[in-house]
């Protein structure tokens, strides 16, 4: 078990945090989604009511050691003011901390906050560069990583930093790792989970994985038509990926062998064009027309998909059912979004595609939990861990 904020004593504390405040910008360089900058005010919060001086620090976008305005964290030190009705002091530098940043951070006192600038403008920070590391452990007494989904690299900022200082998990992490670490070591049972995207080898250790902890694996999305390929299926021009062939025999087999069910279409929904404005036709999944693509889940499928979802203790989903980003083949994944809202059990949304799903489905507030991070959540699903929490302090452990 690794410390959380409750386990260390915070008071008259100056605490660097990790978050991620990676938000959506307009031309604008208006925030157009802040649910990220939202997350992380629990922990910044119990920071403050509990006496720390609280220095935040986040990445944004892909910067490549190159100072860009546009990627400034300014926006974001303006909303969090607004969030915690409270100055956030920041000072954009490409260098991230220059002397004004460390005078500040010297002088900060217990109910204060401030917002270093984009980590990833300097060079050092995505090669976990010692020295940088140590540079930003310099300006606190404690080191609390918030960021889920920045939890799979280690960076400076991420990890190297946990070299230099005391260090827990904060509210956000602790949530990720106690909804996807008892999905897979302790679910309710039925445990279903809901797979989706577009390649099969995208995915492979993330299905190994589940076929080992799983009663029920539900496939869609893109990866669908590989696995019916597979058996000899015809699917039309539906997207292949013809290097997974043998690889999704192979875990249907594993499936098999383990007394895993695991579902594919039954039926599809289908395009002549890859467009929103396309004609469409319905097609069982075995025997799609040479010249049409399936772009979603059937009808008979959702329907099959959705009674095993509602009766489930656990669900788990990762990928949609389709190319809901077009409207007219939005309906697979709508359902199935409406059959995990409708569910019983618990829902676990592995970020991502699945994520925007439900929040454009409007269905967000009716899922157990959302994670922050695609890439992590497959990670942690994958290995159970994640490397940057692997070197948090163990609640047992001194210093």
């Amino acid at each position: 078990m690794k410390k959380t904020v409750h386990d260390i004593d915070v008071k008259d504390k100056k605490v660097i945090v990790r978050c991620d405040f990676n938000v959506p910008f307009d031309e604008k360089l208006t925030i157009t989604d802040d649910r990220r900058i939202v997350g992380a005010l629990p922990t910044i919060r119990y920071l403050l009511g509990n006496g720390a001086a609280v220095i935040l620090m986040s990445h944004l976008g892909r910067p490549k050691g190159v100072y860009d305005a546009k990627l400034s964290l300014a926006p974001v030190a303006k909303r969090l003011s607004e969030l915690l009705e409270r100055e956030v002091w920041f000072r954009s530098v490409p260098e991230v901390i220059d002397d004004a940043v460390r005078e500040r951070a010297a002088a900060l006192l217990p109910g204060e906050v401030m917002l270093l600038e984009n980590t990833r403008f300097r060079s050092e920070e995505e090669n976990n560069d010692a020295a940088f590391a140590k540079e930003l452990a310099s300006l606190a007494d404690i080191f609390v990583n918030d960021a889920f989904g920045s939890a799979h690299r280690m960076h400076s900022s991420t990890a190297g930093i946990a070299g230099y200082l005391p260090s827990a998990e904060g509210y956000l992490i602790e949530r990720e790792v106690k909804f996807l670490g008892t999905a897979l070591e302790r679910p309710m049972r039925p445990f279903t989970a809901i797979l989706g995207g577009a390649k099969v080898k995208d995915k492979i250790r993330v299905i190994e994985a589940l076929i080992e902890k799983a009663d029920t694996i539900l496939i869609g999305g893109g990866m669908a038509y590989t696995f019916l390929k597979a058996q000899g299926y015809e699917i039309g021009t539906s997207i292949l990926d013809e290097s997974g062939l043998d690889l999704a025999l192979s875990l249907m087999e594993k499936a098999k062998l383990k007394c895993v069910d695991f579902l594919l279409p039954v039926d599809v929904k289908a395009g002549k064009e890859f467009s929103n404005d396309t004609e469409t036709a319905y097609f069982d999944a075995d025997k799609i027309d040479p010249a049409w693509a399936g772009m979603d889940i059937g009808p008979k499928t959702t329907l099959k998909y959705s009674r095993i979802i509602e009766t489930s203790g656990t669900v788990l989903w990762n990928g949609p059912m389709g190319v809901f980003e077009m409207p007219t083949f939005a309906e697979g994944t709508r359902r199935i979004a409406e059959a995990m809202a409708n569910a019983k059990g618990t829902t676990i949304i592995g970020g991502g595609d699945s994520a925007a799903a439900v929040e454009l489905f409007g269905l967000a507030d009716k899922m157990s939990h959302i994670s922050t991070g695609g890439g992590a959540s497959l990670e942690f699903l994958e290995e159970g861990t994640l490397a940057c929490l692997s070197v948090i302090d163990d609640k047992e452990a001194a210093r």
